[in-house]
Order: structure tokens, then sequence, then C-alpha cells
């Protein structure tokens, strides 16, 4: 598509608008001469109409390049005779990407498919090969073969993305073939929207409807700087995109590997409240607590302990779990990470030699906590019929066997069956340690709990009301 031109021609019209606007007099906006009725100013109109001729040609060159995604159905009599039929109620979009035929959509677009319809621009219809799918990102990839090159947009840099440049989002909202809205992107960097594994959203309020799934987000350029995902139903004006960057790696990968390999550092992780971060010594927005270490696995093997906090990985600040994991998940299996992290108010370097990821991979999360100070908790010794009631791979700890109703630990979301194993850092095998631990704490201060449940351990931090 041709677009430096564009870029520049659009560059040259914002300004010379903008300026046109701030250096005329308000007396001239407001009205003719002799106060009579306002009149249109011809440069202003000039400009105006070149201003949205740019906006119009540029639709025009990235329309050809989005197409109608449908799902093949083919069941009962229709697979035996090898026919398929779209599935009408399951549409979405996508967009070519070169002129072989690789066309990226979202995976929630392809579902379960093994094929899909694709309708072009001037309404050729051919099936596509589904080439891979990624859920962790929300992307997939289609080939379609054809006779010709096909037109194909380009992929833009995502990392200069800003908020309030303005954006065009193509797609087939309600089967409304190449539906072009124009908007400005809102924010950068959102996360924790709960639409994938791996999140780092492009928002903008370019209206994006159902059928948009997986159709571009253009910049001024004319490049790729999205792939349109999600709206949210109840607010008007909230849409999400996958960066170009993340869908350009997820995407080589599909194409060359037909599936997406991460690397791992083997850690259960939850972010850092005012209380944890004061715990452990370190600012609130400053790096994500780990409350696990699996065994063998790459962080273990690094020295990686629970109770550290990482700040840094290769460089990049880390303030959330979710930007973690994609730092992490965006490296080499088999590669050296450089990790900081922060260890009783000491700031360590760790190499960390990254494995793959397992399709199991979890991490550990903490519940909501509320500020109502009320210990309230009775413990009991672990016993092996008491492990094998609640499911605990253990043989030591303190297991919880009451909480008390409107308390600091209900509060916290501690119940009945958590196994505690750490007061304030320390090891706490029996309700002896675990009493010993508590009575050290001196009126007033917090106590630190590791807890485990379910396999998965957390930290909590509870205040007790009295002593």
């Amino acid at each position: 598509m041709k677009t430096p031109s564009l870029f520049s021609t659009m560059t040259v019209l914002g300004l010379g608008f903008a300026g046109w606007l701030l250096g005329m007099p308000v007396s001239t906006l407001a009205a003719g001469e002799n106060g009579s009725t306002p009149r249109k100013s011809s440069a202003g109109l000039r400009m105006l109409e070149e201003l949205q001729t740019v906006i119009t040609d540029l639709a025009e060159e990235a329309k050809p390049s989005v197409v109608s995604i449908f799902p093949v159905q083919a069941t009962g009599r229709l697979r035996d005779a090898g026919e398929r039929t779209p599935n009408a109620t399951g549409s979405g979009s996508g967009v070519i990407v070169d002129a072989n035929g690789h066309i990226i959509t979202n995976n929630h677009v392809v579902g379960d498919a093994a094929e899909v319809e694709v309708r072009l621009s001037d309404k050729t219809k051919l099936f596509a090969q589904v080439i891979g799918k990624d859920p962790d990102t929300d992307l997939a990839v289609l080939k379609v073969t054809t006779d010709h090159p096909l037109p194909a947009a380009r992929f833009g840099d995502s990392s200069g993305v800003k908020v309030g440049q303005w954006v065009l989002a193509v797609g087939n909202p309600f089967g409304l073939d190449r539906t072009v809205t124009l908007g400005v992107v809102s924010g950068i960097g959102r996360e924790n929207i709960n639409l994938s594994r791996y999140e780092n959203f492009i928002q903008t309020d370019a209206s994006i409807n159902p059928g948009n799934s997986g159709g571009p987000l253009f910049d001024l350029r004319g490049d790729i700087i999205g792939i349109n995902t999600a709206i949210i139903n109840f607010a008007q004006g909230i849409g999400f995109a996958i960066p170009s960057n993340m869908a350009k790696q997820v995407m080589h990968q599909l194409i060359n590997k037909g599936k997406v390999v991460r690397a791992w550092l083997g850690v259960g992780l939850q972010p850092l409240t005012l209380d944890l971060a004061s715990k452990f010594g370190v600012d609130e927005n400053e790096g994500v607590l780990v409350n696990e270490v699996f065994e063998r696995d790459p962080a273990a093997l690094a020295g990686i302990r629970p109770g550290d906090v990482i700040t840094k990985v290769d460089g990049a600040l880390v303030d959330t779990p979710n930007k973690l994991s994609r730092l992490v998940a965006a490296l080499d299996p088999g590669s050296l990470a450089l990790v900081e992290v922060v260890r009783d108010g000491k700031r360590i370097n760790l190499n960390v030699a990254l494995s793959e990821r397992r399709d199991a991979a979890v991490v550990a999360s903490l519940p909501q906590s509320r500020s109502d100070f009320k210990l309230g908790i009775d413990v009991q010794d672990l016993t092996a019929g008491l492990a094998e009631k609640f499911r605990l791979n253990e043989s030591r700890g303190v297991l919880i066997s009451k909480v008390e109703s409107g308390s600091l630990a209900q509060a916290e979301g501690l119940r009945e069956g958590d196994l505690i194993k750490e007061v304030n850092r320390v090891d706490t095998g029996t309700v002896g340690e675990f009493t010993i631990a508590v009575t050290k704490v001196k009126r007033g201060d917090t106590i630190l709990l590791r807890v485990l449940r379910e396999g998965r351990a957390f930290y909590v931090v509870l205040k007790p009301a009295d002593r």
C-alpha cells in the first residue's frame, strides 16, 4: 500500500489545520464582516477537504487486504460427501499479510474449525487452511491458495504507538463488509482484561463491533499496528487490539513451526500490595513477589527463592505478574535471562537458563484483600488423614481448622484447609513452631504468612487486633 506520502501529507495538513485555527482571530471565527452571519472560509474548507481525502484514500488502500472469515462446518452426510458449509453464526475478520496468502485473525474467530471460508474484497470465496492457533494470545494464522498475488498489508512497529494518535479499524461488523471507523489510541499496555494469558492491549475508541474481531488496526501510514480482538459490551468507545509486534512474533512461529514455543521460568507470582511491599523491603510498584518456586525448574536451579521480589528481566522493569510472564514468554527456550531480585533488602542478579513452557503452566494468585484487621484462625498440626482430606502433598505444616466469620483472615481469603508453611519468613512445621513465631511479633506489627492451598502457594499479611 502507498503510505509514506500519505503520512507526510497528513502531517502537513494536520499542522496547517491546527495553525489555521489557532492563528485565526476569534472575531473571524465568530462572525463575518460588520457582525454579519458567519461566512465559510474557502481556505479552511479546502484544507478540511484535503484532510478528508487523505483519510478516504488511506481507507481505500487498506480495505482490499481485509477479508471476511466464516468457520466451516462439515457434519453427517455433508462430511461424507466432502461438502463444506460456512457457519453463518460465527464470523469475523482477518487481514492478508503477504502475497503468498497468509492471513492473520483471532483464535476465537476460527474456534475448533480445521478449515474456514475466506471472502476477499472482490467477493471471491476461498477455503483456507488453518496453519496454527495460539489461544494464549487469541491469534490464528490461515492460508489460502490462489493463482495470483493477493493484496497484502504491512506490519508496523507497535512499540512506537502513542496515546492520542489517529487509527483506522477495518472489519466486518454484523456482516457489513470492510467497514472503516476512525478513532484515536486511548491507552497502551492494557492488561488484566481477562481475554487471554498474555495481554498488552492497545485501547482505542475507533468503533469495534461483533464481526470486527481479527481485523486490522491501521495507523495513518497504512501500517498494521494491532489486530482487533475485543470490546467491552457495557461500555461504548472501548475496544482492544493485540499489538502488531506480538502478532508478528506469534505469526512467524505458527507459520514456521505450527505452534508457539515460549520460555518458562518456573515460579508462582503475585502482585505486591502495600503491606507485602513493606514486609519485603521494596516499593509497592517495584517488582512482583515470588510465592512459589517449582523444583528442578529454571528459577530453582538459578537460586531464586520464595519471597524474592523480581524487579527486572534482561534490564526491563517488571511491575506486574502479567508483564513478567510476557517478558519471559518472548524469550527463546534455552536462552539465558538476567533476572534481578530483591532479597532481604539486597539486589541480586541471577542468570537463569530458561526452559520450554509446559502447557499446564499456571501462576499462583491471591484473593482480593480488605482492610479490617482481625486474625481469627484456629490451627492444628497436619496429620496424614488431614493431608488426604485437603489434598495436600505435604507431611508437615500448620493446618487452618477454622476461620472466624468477619475476621481479617477471612477477609484476606484464608479458609479451612489452608496450610501455613511460614510465619515472617520462618518455617513452621508444627503448631508449637507457629505459636513461637507469632508470639515474637510485637504489638501493632503485621504477620507475614506463606500459605499452601491445593498445591499452590501465596503470601498473606495479617495484623492481629490485640495480643
